[in-house]
């Protein structure tokens, strides 16, 4: 674990990356400046940048630690190996929300989390043009701008309960049935643009819960601690908590409590969905 000065230096770290790497790149980028990885999901010269900047300061803070972060891992996928090894693993997504940064919308954010042999043991968020920066350390409570945060209680059942789900351009296989299915239970839907905000958003009692049918760890990681320690549950459609290696059941329902991850994920599955009945955890 790392001393209440490592975890100040760590804030420092990143908020000084994002201040001198990539908010000089908003609004300025050319051309060149930008690559599609693949089609549809783009990286920037200030992903890279930001990405290597935070790798050395943070491997360098905890010596033997080494880095996952999604630029490296896209050039070499084998990076997720360490995952899956003994030393303590950064997990880095210099700018979550790619698409909004270069669009020149305010909605991006900074993730970075600690874990070692699979558990999580800090996470940021930093979101710099919202002036946001949500922390959470293992045991230790959420925070965001230094103020403890919970997860909201919504009252019974699915019906009108908003929902936030990835955008229907990214679902793929079975997700369009599974997603439509929920829909019939009455949720509320809202189609969100980055993870690590939303994560953010539930934690902090301002949104119910959230759906996902995807499991890159440097979307999840920082997002997950903050959430279960805003006193929240995350679930896989095999009932089981997230696994940051990978292989994870989808989707995967991020709730409030163990009941409506339950129900959310029920709803996901239901051959001829009907309206579900959430009974609040009242231990």
């Amino acid at each position: 674990m790392l001393s209440p000065a490592q975890l100040a230096f760590v804030t420092g770290s990143i908020q000084r990356v994002a201040a001198e790497v990539i908010l000089p790149r908003f609004g300025q980028l050319a051309a060149g400046d930008i690559v599609e990885k693949s089609p549809g999901d783009v990286v920037t010269i200030a992903d890279r940048d930001a990405e290597l900047a935070l790798a050395e300061l943070l491997v360098r803070l905890l010596p033997g630690s080494v880095v996952v972060g999604e630029e490296a891992v896209a050039a070499s996928p084998a990076g997720l190996e360490a995952l899956h090894g003994p030393a303590p693993v950064w997990i880095i997504d210099p700018i979550d929300g790619t698409e909004a940064f270069v669009t020149g919308s305010p909605r991006f954010a900074t993730l970075v989390a600690l874990a070692q042999h699979g558990r999580l043991l800090a996470s940021w968020t930093h979101a710099p043009l919202l002036e946001l920066t949500a922390t959470a350390v293992a045991g230790q409570g959420a925070y965001l701008n230094g103020r403890s945060i919970t997860v909201a209680r919504p009252g019974p059942g699915l019906r009108g309960l908003d929902v936030a789900l990835p955008q229907p351009r990214w679902w793929a296989g079975q997700d369009r049935e599974r997603f439509n299915a929920l829909f019939l239970t009455g949720i509320s839907p809202a189609f969100f643009d980055t993870s690590g905000l939303v994560y953010v958003e539930l934690a902090a009692g301002r949104r119910s819960a959230m759906v996902v049918n995807w499991e890159l760890p440097w979307d999840h990681a920082a997002g997950l601690l903050l959430h279960a320690e805003a006193g929240g549950h995350t679930r896989t459609a095999a009932g089981a908590p997230f696994n940051l290696a990978g292989g994870n059941a989808m989707p995967v329902a991020v709730a409030p409590d163990p009941q409506l991850a339950e129900l959310l994920l029920a709803g996901c599955s239901a051959q001829t969905p009907q309206p579900v009945e959430h009974r609040p955890d009242l231990g």
